[in-house]
């Protein structure tokens, strides 16, 4: 019989586990509270991708291999110590290791809040994505904002929902490493100077505000491989304090410049129903994509000394159109600081962005009122001001001087700044996120755009995390698929079509059945004891998880549970499989949930 092999990793972990215990908290294994477990076995996985991501890099470096940046408002990562542990193919042993302490490791995963920076598929498909990407070996980084807040937390009064902070960082910081020698000065506000000298115009940005943006590392591991992403979170802080003002009892203005900076990081999408709101979420979408662009050119000039071959060694992606404006910042950092001209910079900047587009909806396509722009980040207005001037002059040329065709296609009407329009403009890749929405997107949305480039525009339908669902949270239906198809399949969901030729085969179909009634049950012992309501097994679980929204998918499912409802009213004798309906979801804010 073939013996496993051995994980050279667990020799370590279990040398380091006890040690560490007692150097941070004085306890032994069997002393120690689960809490304690969750830190120290924590803070060593992070070690150890820390090391794997170290070793992982300097390859690609030296390799010179392509290195892909993906910038969204949202990461949903989950929970990083389930993952992490079976993606390292280190979950029996650990398992083993703490029951020898009588610890249970189901209990200490519970110990981490779920880190929930982001609100939708928008987030779960960049978790996705940093996870698929290490898993394949691609270099990856993920950028977003170290929210302090992340999607409420919900409390549901009277059929009305109440939002609560969900304040994660207290367990979720011993996945953050931080950087703060890799801090970048964001600048807000401020005025133009422009002056000429040998021919050459200059632009100077003068009398602005400073938030300073200190970055925290999050590994993804990825699996069965040496791959391993980094999602780099941004933390806005007011760069000094302002004593002399203090000294002098002017409190609210020494703290005033504080509180600014301080809000950018402080809450995910902060209501935006007022202008302070608008202003709060231009601020972050400005300050996200200067510190990733800022960081990403520093990294790439720190190897190869050139922008030259940025767009040959760098892909940025652009995750739906909050970080639109990371598309300016790199034409900002080429023409002002790098002295390139601006058809060399836009070359640079269209080889090196792609778009994703998440939606159709005209209501949902953002725009920015062009005066809050031009306030708030005036060098960066000015700068998209030129690229739509240049822009409308080449789609003049290309559309016969067609003047309506022409406005329709502008990035600027209407005093507002079309983000998404911007995006398709400069990038040399937009697709959607399923072949219906990616022709929808060529048909109607994006239509004159695809007249113009038709090559741009391609599908890439959405994944999912399909281990987390599978690999981790039904070990019973991976065991038998395992037994039946072989291991493959944890890596490649390609493998799962071998299924197909059992599907016929009745032992194996029992036992599929035994798995779906085992869980079932499973779930069934999770919501009395959590809801106090008895679920009947044999039933029909038709479950839908969907984040609750006036225009979603859940009003259909309703008219369906009232349509079903209806006919056996009308049809008491009908035969009809029992159904258990399950929604589970977050509302929108304020949205009421019918009891």
């Amino acid at each position: 019989m073939a013996t496993k092999k051995a994980n050279p990793l667990m020799d370590m972990i279990k040398d380091e586990f006890p040690k560490k215990l007692q150097l941070l908290y004085s306890v032994s294994p069997e002393e120690a509270s689960d809490k304690q477990v969750y830190h120290v076995l924590s803070s060593i996985i992070v070690e150890i991708l820390g090391a794997k991501r170290q070793s992982f890099i300097n390859h690609t470096n030296s390799a010179g291999g392509k290195q892909v940046y993906y910038l969204s408002m949202e990461f949903l990562m989950g929970r990083s110590l389930k993952t992490s542990i079976y993606n390292l193919e280190l979950a029996d042993g650990i398992k083993a290791m703490l029951k020898n302490y009588d610890i249970n490791l189901d209990k200490i995963y519970e110990y981490e809040p779920d880190a929930g920076l982001g609100n939708g598929g928008l987030g779960r498909l960049a978790a996705c994505y940093l996870d698929g990407l290490a898993t394949t070996g691609f270099p990856a980084m993920g950028h977003s904002i170290c929210y302090e807040y992340g999607i409420f937390q919900q409390k549901l009064e009277d059929g009305w929902q109440t939002e609560l902070p969900d304040n994660w960082l207290p367990g979720g910081s011993v996945w953050l490493v931080p950087k703060p020698e890799l801090s970048i000065d964001v600048h807000f506000e401020g005025d133009l100077q422009e002056y000429w000298d040998n021919q050459y115009h200059y632009i100077s940005h003068v009398n602005y505000s400073t938030v300073v943006a200190t970055p925290y590392d999050m590994y993804v591991s990825g699996y069965g491989g040496e791959g391993v992403s980094v999602l780099r979170l941004w933390s806005a802080k007011a760069p000094n304090f302002n004593m002399e003002m203090f000294n002098k009892g002017n409190y609210d203005q020494a703290l005033a410049q504080n509180s600014i900076a301080n809000a950018i990081s402080k809450i995910l999408y902060p209501n935006d129903n007022h202008l302070e709101g608008k202003s709060l979420r231009l601020r972050q979408q400005y300050f996200l994509c200067a510190a990733a662009v800022g960081d990403i050119v520093r990294s790439h000039m720190n190897v190869y000394g050139t922008l030259e071959n940025l767009a040959d060694k760098v892909a940025i992606h652009i995750n739906d159109t909050h970080p639109t404006l990371a598309i300016p910042e790199l034409m900002r950092i080429l023409l002002d600081d790098c002295g390139y001209t601006w058809e060399k910079a836009w070359d640079i900047v269209t080889r090196t962005f792609a778009y994703t587009n998440h939606t159709v909806m005209a209501e949902a396509l953002e725009k920015w009122d062009v005066n809050l722009v031009k306030t708030v980040v005036p060098r960066i207005f000015s700068i998209i001001v030129e690229i739509n001037n240049r822009y409308c002059q080449s789609l003049m040329e290309r559309n016969g001087y067609d003047s309506a065709k022409t406005t329709r296609m502008s990035i600027i009407k209407d005093n507002q700044i079309h983000m998404a329009t911007l995006c398709v403009a400069a990038s040399h890749s937009v697709n959607g996120v399923s072949k219906l929405h990616s022709q929808i997107i060529k048909d109607s949305v994006f239509h004159d755009e695809f007249e113009n480039t038709p090559e741009k525009f391609k599908n890439v339908t959405n994944g999912i995390a399909y281990r987390r669902w599978l690999y981790q949270s039904n070990p019973a239906l991976t065991k038998l698929l395992s037994a039946t198809i072989g291991k493959k399949f944890i890596k490649d969901a390609a493998e799962l079509a071998k299924l197909k030729k059992f599907e016929n085969d009745e032992d194996v179909l029992t036992k599929l059945m035994d798995v779906k009634k085992a869980n079932k049950e499973e779930f069934a012992k999770y919501v009395k004891s959590h809801s106090d309501i008895i679920l009947n097994t044999d039933s029909i679980f038709d479950v839908q998880v969907k984040r609750l929204h006036e225009y979603k998918r859940q009003h259909l499912n309703v008219m369906n549970i009232l349509a079903d409802y209806a006919y056996l009213l009308n049809n008491p004798d009908a035969p009809y499989t029992p159904k258990t309906y399950i929604f589970a979801a977050k509302a929108a804010p304020g949205y009421y949930l019918a009891k």
